[in-house]
């Protein structure tokens, strides 16, 4: 039988009435402990097993119920998924020589999902982290299947002290299909004592702990948050063929992927830009005379993209495997993306390895003088949750200018060391879900500013200024990424500068776009490759 999560409220009468009428009952201490004052102990005998002892507990089950006592074998959540009945099963003798009775009960994954919204309300799969009882390599094949088909997934059994770094594993196979922005939850506890719910980010959980009573949910593409809830749209209409994505600037829905690559991208050079500088190399290899897609997640960044005859915009199918096609017949990769975008990065690096294209990364300059002496204003921390401990002992309000990627990590990390939230002054791009997810954290709406970077100097000073800004949080993104006059900024206001560490460059990246042009040139060239295509229009609802 089934006892739920851990509340005695949530129960099943029927439950209850087996576990009232029992001759014998077997189970894990910890479950009877929630269902206590079902129970007469004086006239029940009472047989528990810890953990790790299922098996037996299934058998001395059967043992007491073939002697003809009635016989209660309790599990939490539904006896029937990831729990005892299926142990009884494979040791019933056939015939059996008694009544077996399976009595569901309230789940993990739809007790969770209750708390965190409704988050399930469309396909979605269960998956065990455990290898315990199934091989690691199966667990990973069928992660990689769930994220593939785009299926909302709730993960059990999810990190315990022998096994830390499988859940990053299969998060990581997550991210080469869904967006790192996939909306997600985190459940611990669910319905006892010390219960923690939060909504969050696919790429944020990849900084998270967790441990044996956590479950993760994970959405898909149409998971949307809405105040502290997340929820799965019950239809999808945005998939129709001619239906423009919603409005949001979000990335738009991800549709299947052509069986081959047309052939209008054969030949040409991919630039996939994050920042102002990849957009302005965009630009300048189509004016070398190359064929450019240019490849954008949002109808924002097509927005802002270079308008060049040479230049054609790519807003299709964002996942891996849609790039593996995309990409196939290449002339080059060219990643330009944002130097702390590591998951896209190492992407597109095992992508052009594994089909033969050319990869050339352009790496901005650091603005952080190697030499410590240099470094006397400022202080450089490896995380968020380094610069979150800095910021809230200083005091006074904070200005983080690393962008919405990092806002509800350092959100949940300041207010844990102590910081108001009402402190806390955010520069975000002016996209409407964007936005929305930082009034959901918590986020006064006057201290949000929506706008482009990168900006001045003195435009920073004047709006710290007006803020009392006492610590900046950036990033090192290097001249062209506004990181010089931040500082400046911040030393003329007396702020404290906190820069969180870059990641390691990619080995042989460019630092300079004339040599990566260069470079570019003297690949060979593909017979009968166009010197230049005219653009194709933006289309985000519908694969190029």
């Amino acid at each position: 039988m089934s006892v739920g999560p851990g509340d005695l409220n949530l129960v099943p009468q029927r439950a209850r009435e087996a576990l009232m009428r029992a001759d014998v009952i077997v189970a894990y201490d910890l479950y009877l402990r929630w269902v206590a004052p079902l129970l007469d102990q004086a006239r029940q005998e009472i047989v528990t097993l810890p953990l790790t002892q299922e098996k037996r507990r299934a058998e001395v089950a059967i043992e007491r119920a073939a002697a003809g006592q009635r016989t209660a074998l309790v599990s939490s959540g539904d006896i029937g998924i990831y729990a005892m009945a299926g142990l009884v099963f494979e040791d019933l003798p056939d015939p059996a020589p008694f009544t077996v009775e399976v009595i569901p009960g309230i789940t993990s994954a739809t007790a969770c999902a209750s708390l965190l919204g409704s988050p399930l309300t469309h396909d979605f799969a269960t998956l065990s982290l455990s290898d315990l009882l199934c091989p690691w390599e199966w667990i990973e094949h069928r992660a990689s299947h769930i994220a593939q088909a785009d299926l909302s997934c709730v993960l059990y059994n999810v990190q315990s002290r022998a096994r830390q770094e499988g859940v990053y594993r299969v998060l990581r196979l997550m991210l080469a299909h869904k967006r790192p922005d996939t909306v997600c939850g985190v459940v611990r506890n669910a319905y006892r004592e010390d219960q923690e719910v939060r909504v969050t980010t696919l790429e944020a959980l990849l900084d998270d702990r967790f441990d044996m009573l956590t479950t993760i949910v994970i959405g898909n593409r149409f998971t949307q948050r809405r105040g502290p809830w997340m929820f799965t749209p019950r239809g999808y209409n945005a998939w129709e063929a001619g239906r423009d994505a919603p409005a949001t600037g979000t990335p738009a829905p991800e549709l299947p992927a052509p069986a081959e690559a047309p052939p209008e991208h054969v030949g040409r050079v991919w630039v996939f830009a994050g920042t102002s500088d990849g957009s302005a190399l965009a630009q300048a290899i189509a004016g070398d005379g190359l064929p450019v897609t240019l490849s954008v997640a949002t109808s924002l960044g097509a927005s802002v993209a270079p308008q060049h005859p040479g230049v054609q915009l790519y807003g299709g199918p964002a996942g891996v495997q849609a790039r593996r096609l995309a990409l196939r017949g290449a002339r080059a990769v060219v990643d330009a993306t944002h130097p702390y975008a590591q998951v896209i990065t190492a992407q597109l690096r095992e992508l052009c390895a594994e089909l033969g294209v050319p990869y050339l990364r352009l790496e901005r300059p650091s603005s952080l003088d190697p030499d410590p002496a240099g470094l006397d204003d400022l202080s450089v921390v490896d995380d968020l949750n380094a610069a979150a401990a800095q910021a809230a002992a200083r005091g006074g309000p904070v200005f983080l200018a690393t962008g919405s990627r990092d806002l509800e990590a350092f959100w949940t990390a300041f207010l844990a060391a102590g910081g108001q939230g009402g402190q806390v002054f955010v520069r975000l791009t002016p996209q409407p879900d964007v936005l929305a997810r930082a009034l959901a954290l918590g986020v006064p709406a006057r201290n949000v500013s929506a706008l482009i970077g990168p900006f001045s100097r003195e435009f920073n000073e004047a709006q710290w200024r007006a803020q009392g800004v006492r610590t900046v949080i950036t990033r090192d993104g290097g001249d062209e990424g506004g990181f010089d006059a931040k500082r400046l900024a911040a030393r003329a206001l007396d702020a404290g500068l906190i820069v969180l560490r870059r990641p390691a460059p990619v080995p042989g990246a460019f630092s300079d776009p004339q040599a990566l042009r260069r470079a570019l040139l003297d690949l060979p060239v593909i017979p009968g490759l166009p010197v230049q295509s005219g653009p194709a229009p933006w289309r985000p609802h519908e694969p190029p």
